[in-house]
């Protein structure tokens, strides 16, 4: 990550991130990106390769753009599989894909250009559709009235 920070400590005018090939390590966890709003605007774009929170649609040379509080994460297809793999995954590595991000705490301006492109796609919304809810409030809490036993 390279930052170009403010005056304001923990506030970046601009960060810049890579995703390059990498491993995934995390044991009993959600592993893709999870689903989150910011305070920063996130300006992402695919170079090549695949994205493990987007495998349809975020095609290499395309890129998202998410201002601030705009809520995102995966898409149903990439919650759906990580869901079910279950929480005994071991190890495993992202191979072959480069990705980048613009994080900001300014809001940037689309152009006319942009919003005009026949590339622009305005149906992205849509990679949301059926997301459903898998939380079984009854399986996360422990048993207090018995001391946790």
């Amino acid at each position: 990550v390279l930052t170009a920070p403010t005056d304001k400590p923990g506030v970046a005018l601009l960060d810049f991130v890579i995703f390059p090939p990498r491993w995934l390590v995390a044991e009993h966890t959600f592993r893709p990106p999870y689903y989150h709003r910011n305070c920063m605007s996130e300006f992402m774009g695919l170079i090549y390769g695949g994205y493990e929170a987007k495998v349809d649609g975020f095609l290499p040379g395309g890129a998202s753009l998410h201002n601030c509080m705009t809520p995102h994460g995966p898409d149903t297809n990439s919650y759906e599989a990580t869901i079910a793999r279950g929480n005994d995954v071991g190890p495993s590595k992202i191979t072959a894909t480069m990705a980048f991000m613009f994080e900001s705490c300014l809001i940037p301006r689309i152009t006319p250009w942009a919003l005009q492109s026949p590339f622009l796609d305005h149906d992205y919304y849509q990679c949301w559709i059926g997301l459903r809810s898998h939380f079984n409030k009854e399986s996360q809490v422990p048993n207090l009235q018995n001391n946790g036993k």
